[in-house]
């Protein structure tokens, strides 16, 4: 089991390798993928936004999807005091601003939801092993997050890379995701 710092540096610069030609192709085929996921019958959707230095998947897609089928939409701040996140609906009256790391959030006047109602949740990660251990950034905003919600969310990590066969390094704080979507399929943990 390799330490989750050297995973993380590993999987940063497989990432970084990507051209944006190709982060955009992998990311449409990442949303052509979710299409094919039951969730469908689900109403409330949260999506992380992309911090686009650092190669994210571009989420932009899937978003088209669920405003194609007239889901709502979560989007979120972060607290870096605490480490935090709170949840604000999408509309096209949501002004967006990036924050000083580069992540897109709605400003203040955005509509809050709460965890509890949110059915869905697509989960940005850089890595993740074959049994569902998330491989984040390391600072647990996303395991804070999902702890607050409903028991029957459903956890779709997104990933340009599909899951890895050494075991991720994990604690009973972390919180398994129920699908991996990468460019070639679906992976259900």
């Amino acid at each position: 089991m390799k330490p989750k710092s050297v995973l993380r540096k590993e999987f940063k610069n497989l990432r970084s390798s990507l051209s944006i030609e190709e982060i955009e192709s992998l990311s449409l085929e990442i949303a052509n993928q979710v299409l094919s996921l039951n969730i469908w019958d689900k109403s409330t959707y949260h999506v992380f936004l992309p911090i686009k230095e650092k190669n994210e998947i571009n989420t932009e897609y899937i978003l088209h999807i669920l405003q194609g089928k007239d889901k709502n939409i979560v989007v979120s701040k972060s607290n870096f005091s605490d480490f935090s996140m709170s949840h604000f609906l999408l509309t096209d009256q949501t002004v967006l601003k990036k924050n000083v790391y580069g992540i897109p959030e709605p400003t203040e006047d955005s509509i809050e939801v709460y965890a509890s109602k949110i059915d869905v949740v697509f989960v940005p990660l850089l890595g993740i092993d074959i049994y569902g251990n998330r491989l984040g950034y390391g600072k647990g905003f996303y395991d804070r997050f999902l702890e607050n919600c409903k028991p029957s969310v459903i956890k779709v990590g997104l990933s340009f890379f599909e899951p890895i066969t050494d075991i991720i390094e994990h604690n009973e704080n972390d919180i398994k995701m129920n699908f991996l979507v990468h460019p070639n399929g679906i992976t259900s943990f």
